[in-house]
């Protein structure tokens, strides 16, 4: 009986073991066939396949680990050279609690004006709104000349409209204890910059 369990024991680790190297083989052969990745001519980040589990959960196939190229900085400004050049520049406040209608009679004083004689104008009127629409004109500016390299000398306010937005609905009290309603309303503001010829 007890050469017998030997016997036994003895087979079950050359099995065990002949079935180690096949999944060994096995994984060499996929990692062979991986399909191998390309350079592209981007930044970004080339990946392979992640692991695999096989069907018993403490053996695993390793994967190639994950492999980084960058772009040599010719070919970056390569890229950079061939965008077509920003025109307009765009900036929008959204939910301005200021009412659409009293926005909009601040709102058609600055249009088709210089940047410069537009703020100007809006530091001389004195209205809630003006505020808001100053801040959304210097946003504007601020993403002309940092992010597309365009001529702060040259800006003026192209496009600028004011939307409704979000409506809160509230109560009035009145005499002899009865209500009415009461609308809040709030407004979106935007601009477009464009450089004059």
């Amino acid at each position: 009986m007890a050469e017998e369990k030997k016997v036994t024991k003895r087979a079950k680790k050359e099995v065990s073991e002949e079935v180690k190297e096949t999944e060994k083989k096995v994984t060499r052969k996929r990692v062979a066939k991986a399909p191998k990745e390309e350079v592209k001519e981007t930044s970004e980040v080339v990946e392979t396949k992640k692991p695999r589990k096989t069907k018993k959960a403490s053996e695993e196939v390793k994967a190639p680990e994950v492999k980084e190229e960058k772009v040599s900085k010719k070919k970056k400004k390569v890229v950079e050279e061939a965008k077509p050049k920003r025109t307009e520049s765009k900036a929008s406040a959204l939910n301005v609690k200021v009412t659409p209608r009293k926005a909009r009679l601040v709102v058609n004083l600055v249009r088709n004006k210089d940047v410069d004689e537009a703020l100007a104008i809006l530091a001389n009127v004195h209205k809630k709104a003006c505020v808001m629409v100053s801040k959304v004109i210097k946003s504007a500016y601020a993403n002309a000349t940092n992010n597309f390299n365009m001529n702060g000398d040259k800006l003026y306010v192209s496009e600028i409209m004011v939307g409704d937005s979000v409506k809160m609905k509230r109560y009035l009290p009145r005499a002899k204890g009865s209500a009415s309603g009461l609308v809040k309303r709030f407004s979106n503001i935007y601009v477009t910059l464009k450089e004059r010829d």
